[in-house]
């Protein structure tokens, strides 16, 4: 008899199916009231073969990918439903929808495509692979220590852009003849260029301080979350003091595990909103909202749990610490950044005030944060590596070029409709995998 597992599989897999035709069917009316995609126009593509549940993996790239547009027109290819119907809304790039593959063969043919970006590992990745005469470019959605970062599928790739010399030596140290120097090009982290958005408040003589933490995870190894270990000490005393302003940004997962984090963030958003009706002139924030860049840059000091919030912070630049995980079993990278770190312990989050001020002015603590982060993400300069981003494309549009000259005499495969053997996971919808 199918246990009570298979039968909740089944359910959550009819729900999905349900959900996606549901999508296809609007997406379908959206598409049929806007133009088509303009033919020619066309010489980059990110391929995105996921749902919408992985969409944050594209839109952290929005905003440098409409940038690069004003100088080579991009273009999106997404294979799932659902995110086809959320990036057409909120992409500012065009995007179009090739659920199969012979949408795909046809939207090629229809573009003069040279570089595909990819921000994922999706296994549908290998579809897209089957097209030659243009270089495939994994360009990751974020910068980590993790596994992931080093994983032999870099090879797929003809190039990968990564970000800076921390990368460079993960991948030195993982894979196997692998020609680091030609494949692997750092161009640090653009989207750092584009921390931005409007202040909730208007800048004065006090010490901003971002305290963003995760939630408490599913397991003990990646028990990372601080907000019923540290958050609630270290806010309080950061209040006090009537010379600090609080920018709270918790994991929205924050108490779905553990009762006793949600009910330290509701404390958390309770003494921000007493201190906000005592001294209206703190604007302390509680902030939920959607966007990711103003308090990254806006924060005099950013106190991150292990999570990606440690390197969006750090390809600021600017003074962070990251809070230690109490449990025990919770697994912490050897290597990298953490092994230099500043730490801001359970016990020492009741000292966080005098932490913070010697963040701010110690000379050897700032001179280590820059260390690292130029280690990571190389000239952390605002608008370096949006620079370095568009001398890579540049320079892969140039060797293009070159390829295409030498094999100018060699024909030219026509691409085919024609499914082959290779496509029978076409019929599977993309909104079924995640990364």
């Amino acid at each position: 008899m199918p246990s009570l597992s298979d039968a909740r599989k089944a359910m959550r897999l009819l729900r999905r199916a349900v959900a996606t035709r549901s999508a296809s069917r609007e997406l379908s009316r959206t598409l049929a009231t806007r133009p088509t995609v303009e033919p020619g126009r066309f010489k980059i593509a990110v391929y995105f073969a996921d749902g919408a549940v992985n969409l944050y993996q594209m839109r952290q790239w929005y905003k440098p990918l409409a940038r690069l547009s004003e100088r080579w027109p991009v273009l999106i290819l997404s294979r799932g439903a659902t995110a086809a119907a959320a990036l057409l809304e909120e992409s500012p790039v065009p995007v179009a929808y090739v659920r199969t593959v012979v949408a795909l063969e046809e939207t090629l043919a229809e573009q003069d495509i040279r570089i595909v970006f990819y921000v994922n590992q999706n296994a549908r990745n290998f579809q897209m692979f089957r097209y030659g005469r243009r270089w495939h470019v994994f360009i990751n959605h974020g910068e980590s220590d993790k596994m992931y970062m080093t994983t032999n599928q870099f090879k797929a790739y003809d190039y990968s852009l990564v970000a800076g010399d921390a990368a460079l030596a993960r991948l030195d140290r993982a894979l196997w003849d692998f020609d680091l120097d030609k494949r692997a090009i750092p161009i640090g982290r653009p989207q750092a260029d584009h921390f931005s958005g409007t202040l909730p408040y208007t800048p004065d003589e006090r010490t901003v301080v971002l305290y963003a933490p995760t939630w408490e995870g599913d397991r003990s190894s990646a028990a990372y979350g601080s907000i019923a270990s540290h958050g609630v000490a270290l806010v309080r005393e950061l209040l006090v003091t009537g010379r600090h302003r609080v920018i709270f940004r918790p994991h929205p997962r924050s108490g779905v595990v553990d009762a006793a984090y949600g009910a330290a963030k509701k404390s958390i958003v309770a003494m921000l909103a007493d201190a906000n009706r005592a001294d209206p002139s703190a604007h302390h924030v509680f902030d939920d909202g959607p966007e990711l860049g103003w308090q990254l840059t806006a924060a005099d000091v950013a106190i991150v749990d292990i999570s990606a919030m440690v390197y969006d912070r750090l390809a600021t630049g600017k003074p962070l610490m990251v809070t230690r995980p109490v449990d025990p079993a919770a697994e912490v990278d050897s290597e990298g950044y953490l092994t230099a770190c500043e730490w801001l312990t359970a016990d020492g989050a009741a000292a966080v005030v005098t932490e913070v001020d010697r963040l701010l002015h110690d000379e050897e603590t700032v001179s280590r944060i820059d260390y690292w982060s130029r280690h990571y993400f190389g000239d952390p300069t605002p608008g370096e590596a949006t620079r370095r981003f568009h001398a890579a494309v540049d320079h892969l549009m140039a060797e293009w070029e070159r390829s295409a000259s030498l094999h100018a005499d060699d024909g030219h495969a026509e691409l085919s409709g024609r499914r082959t053997d290779s496509d029978a996971s076409d019929h599977q919808d993309p909104d079924e995998d995640g990364d």
